[in-house]
């Protein structure tokens, strides 16, 4: 099977109780974009319905994973030891707990996501992981994520905090707001902290408006957003070096490195763009 198609098991994982496996669930889809094995047929059909319109659905939901482990290990390099992880999804390749240790061994990471089905795969895969925690609570709600107590429990706000919203700001139409909730957040966080974004890109390329459509019918949500309005995610904060841009083209730790010219990119390398701001 090449790498374009949707891998799935190919068989339902055993049901749980309180799952919703009614509709697709946007941890589930991602997962099987991924080719992993936690997900349902619903969430298989609706990855198929993302292939249609982005034949290189797997690639660029790869290259979103780049995107993420790029600015874990730059994040983590300056010296901050203690990331939160919202949106997380299903645990799958190179994770951030693994991006970061990767760096710093005592590196400690909460993941959050509204999704049960995460909380009870990422317990099971992290049960002998004492630097790692999984919460339920949902970025709509940032009390929800800042008083919960395996947060508190992991994250010390007095030092610098390693603030990531990775894959998961497109789910929001703007009406909703995130910026409120991204601030309320970053508050939280003192100076010397990181935030790490990724979402859907608009630059006028037809991949990118096949992202959308994608998204609309296979799961009700899913936006893409000109650099601009995903520049406005970062509240003001200072981008670092290279700034927003294509995962293929970001490269934090070199910002100078030679890139390829962005009509070069393959349609799937056009989808998502990353950038890591500092708070000051």
């Amino acid at each position: 099977m090449s790498d374009d198609s949707v891998v799935g098991s190919g068989e339902d994982p055993p049901y749980v109780p309180d799952f919703d496996i009614s509709k697709p669930a946007i941890a589930r889809v991602y997962d099987a974009t991924l080719g992993g094995k936690d997900n349902f047929a619903v969430d298989r059909e609706g990855a198929a319905t993302m292939a249609k319109y982005v034949p290189g659905i797997r690639k660029a939901s790869l290259d979103n994973r780049s995107g993420l482990v790029k600015g874990v290990r730059y994040v983590a390099r300056q010296g901050v030891d203690q990331f939160l992880d919202i949106g997380a999804g299903l645990p799958t390749m190179e994770n951030t707990h693994q991006a970061a240790q990767a760096v710093n061994p005592d590196a400690r990471v909460v993941y959050v996501d509204n999704d049960p089905i995460v909380l009870a795969h990422g317990r099971a895969l992290l049960a002998r992981d004492e630097s790692t925690l999984i919460a339920t609570a949902d970025l709509r709600d940032p009390p929800s994520i800042l008083n919960h107590p395996d947060v508190q429990k992991m994250i010390d706000f007095d030092r610098p905090v390693g603030l990531m919203i990775v894959g998961l700001l497109m789910h929001f139409h703007p009406d909703e707001r995130p910026g409120d909730w991204i601030r309320a957040l970053i508050d939280a966080c003192p100076s010397g902290s990181y935030l790490h974004i990724t979402d859907f890109a608009n630059t006028g390329y037809p991949e990118q408006e096949g992202m959308e459509k994608s998204c609309l019918e296979a799961l009700g949500n899913g936006w893409i957003r000109t650099p601009e309005q995903i520049e406005a995610h970062f509240q003001g904060l200072p981008l670092v070096p290279p700034g927003l841009d294509y995962p293929t083209r970001w490269f934090p730790e070199e910002p100078d490195k030679e890139v390829p010219a962005v009509e070069d990119l393959e349609p799937w390398q056009r989808i998502i763009m990353a950038g890591v701001a500092y708070k000051e």
